[in-house]
C-alpha cells in the first residue's frame, strides 16, 4: 500500500502525532507514555519558551488510512550560534518497521532542514540535549527512567541504512543502594570536613526561597557543563518552564547544592523515577483516572534518577561529586529506595565514568545520537 507524507497542521492532526506512539508501542510491557499535556504544550507553536528560538515542522505517515510514522524536523537558532555550526535535528521519530514510510519521514526532516542551509541532521533529539535525546541502542529489556527515551531495536537499521553514522554514545548507569562501598563513604566524609574547614558546605534546596534557588542552580548549570560535548545553555525562560514542572514531583532531600562562602558552586538534581506510575496511565491522560494513579502511587516508587550533577571547574578536584553520591545514596535508603540511573553520560566524559564505576555502578543502558550530512 502506498505511502503518503502528510505535515501536521492543526489540533486533531497533533493530536494523532502524539498518539501514534502509544499505538506503536501497545502491549510493550517495558513502554512508559510521555504526559500528554506536556507533549501537546512542546508541540503547540508559542506555548513552549524554546519555541522563541526554534522552528520546527512535524510530519505523518500513512499506509491508506492508518497513521505508521512521525518525526519532526527542528531548527534550534540557539544550538548553532552557540556552537557556532549549521545543524539540523530530527526527533519525536516513531515508526513501523518498513523503510519506506521511515525514507519519506528522514527526507521531509531533511528537506526542511535543508531551507533552513544547515549542513548536518543530528538526532534523534527532541528539541535540544536538554530534551529527552538519543536512540535506545542497549537496554531494551527495561523500563526506560523519567525523562528518557525509549524506541523500538529496529529503528538504529533504519537510520543506519539512510546514511546516519554514530556521532555520541549516552551512557545510563544503574546503582544499587546497598552497594556503595564502605571505602567511598568513609572518603566522602573526611572530604566534606574537609570542604568545611574551607568554606564549603553541601544543603539541601530551600523550597520557600525557590526562585532565588532555581536563579543559582541555572548560573551553574550553564557554566559548569558549558565544555561538555552538546551542550547549549538553557535560556532563562527555558530553565525557569523547567524547573516549574520539575517542582511538582522534586523531593528537596534529592536535591543539593554545593556553596562557598554562600555562593553556589556545583549541584545535583535527583528525582523519583515517575515513570513507575506514569506506566500505568493510559496515553499519558490525567483525566479521568491518571491523576488519581499519580497521587496515590508516589509512594510506592522504588527509584531514582540522577538527572544532573555538575561543579564548577575550578572545583572539580576536591571530591563534591562523591560527596553528592553518597549524600544521595544515604538518603536514599534512608527513604527505602532499592537504587536508582544516573544518566545520560557522555561516552568521552572520562572523570564521571570514572566517579560512576568507583560506587559500583554499571552501564545498563545505552543511548547514540546520529549524524548525517544535509544534501542541499
Amino acid at each position: 500500500m502506498q505511502i503518503k507524507l502528510v505535515t501536521v497542521r492543526n489540533k486533531q492532526q497533533l493530536k494523532q502525532f502524539i498518539d501514534f506512539k502509544h499505538d506503536l508501542f501497545e502491549g510493550d510491557p517495558n513502554y512508559v507514555p510521555e504526559l500528554f499535556i506536556a507533549q501537546e504544550e512542546m508541540l503547540t507553536r508559542g506555548k513552549h519558551p524554546s519555541h522563541k528560538h526554534i522552528e520546527f515542522e512535524l510530519f505523518l505517515v500513512y499506509q491508506g488510512d492508518t497513521i505508521c510514522g512521525r518525526i519532526a524536523g527542528i531548527y534550534n537558532q540557539n544550538h548553532n550560534e552557540y556552537t557556532k555550526k549549521k545543524d539540523g535535528f530530527f526527533g519525536f521519530f516513531d515508526v513501523i518497521d518498513n523503510y519506506e514510510a521511515a525514507e519519506k519521514l528522514l527526507n521531509a526532516a531533511s528537506d526542511f532542514l535543508a531551507s533552513k542551509n544547515v549542513n548536518n541532521i543530528i538526532g534523534p533529539v527532541d528539541f535540544s540535549t536538554n530534551d529527552p535525546a538519543g536512540l535506545l541502542i542497549e537496554g531494551f529489556d527495561k523500563t526506560p527512567s523519567i525523562m528518557m527515551t525509549y524506541a523500538k531495536p529496529y529503528y538504529r537499521d533504519l537510520l543506519r541504512k539512510y546514511g546516519f553514522e554514530k556521532q555520541m554514545d549516552l551512557l545510563a548507569y544503574w546503582f544499587d543502594i546497598d552497594t556503595i562501598p564502605e571505602r567511598v563513604v568513609t572518603l566522602a566524609e573526611i572530604i566534606e570536613q574537609r570542604l568545611e574547614r574551607n568554606n564549603i558546605i553541601i544543603r539541601t534546596i530551600d523550597l520557600k526561597n525557590f526562585k532565588k534557588e532555581v536563579k543559582n542552580i541555572r548560573e551553574v548549570y550553564n557554566s559548569a557543563w558549558d565544555k561538555n560535548w552538546g551542550f547549549v545553555p538553557m535560556t532563562d525562560e527555558e530553565f525557569d518552564h523547567t524547573a516549574k514542572d520539575m517542582k511538582l514531583i522534586m523531593d528537596k532531600d534529592f536535591v543539593l547544592i554545593a556553596e562557598k562562602n554562600g555562593e553556589p558552586i556545583g549541584f545535583t538534581l535527583t528525582m523519583p523515577n515517575i515513570n513507575e506510575v506514569m506506566i500505568d496511565v493510559k496515553k499519558g491522560r490525567l483525566l479521568p483516572s491518571g491523576i488519581f494513579k499519580l497521587l496515590f502511587n508516589r509512594s510506592k516508587i522504588k527509584s531514582l534518577r540522577v538527572i544532573t550533577l555538575g561543579v564548577l571547574e575550578e572545583y572539580r578536584t576536591l571530591g563534591i561529586e562523591v560527596c553528592f553520591y553518597v549524600r544521595l545514596m544515604k538518603k536514599a535508603r534512608e527513604k527505602g529506595y532499592i537504587g536508582g540511573e544516573a544518566s545520560w553520560i557522555l561516552e568521552n566524559n572520562q572523570m564521571m565514568n570514572r566517579g560512576l564505576k568507583n560506587i559500583n555502578s554499571e552501564v545498563y543502558k545505552k543511548y547514540r545520537l546520529y549524524k548525517k550530512e544535509v544534501n542541499v
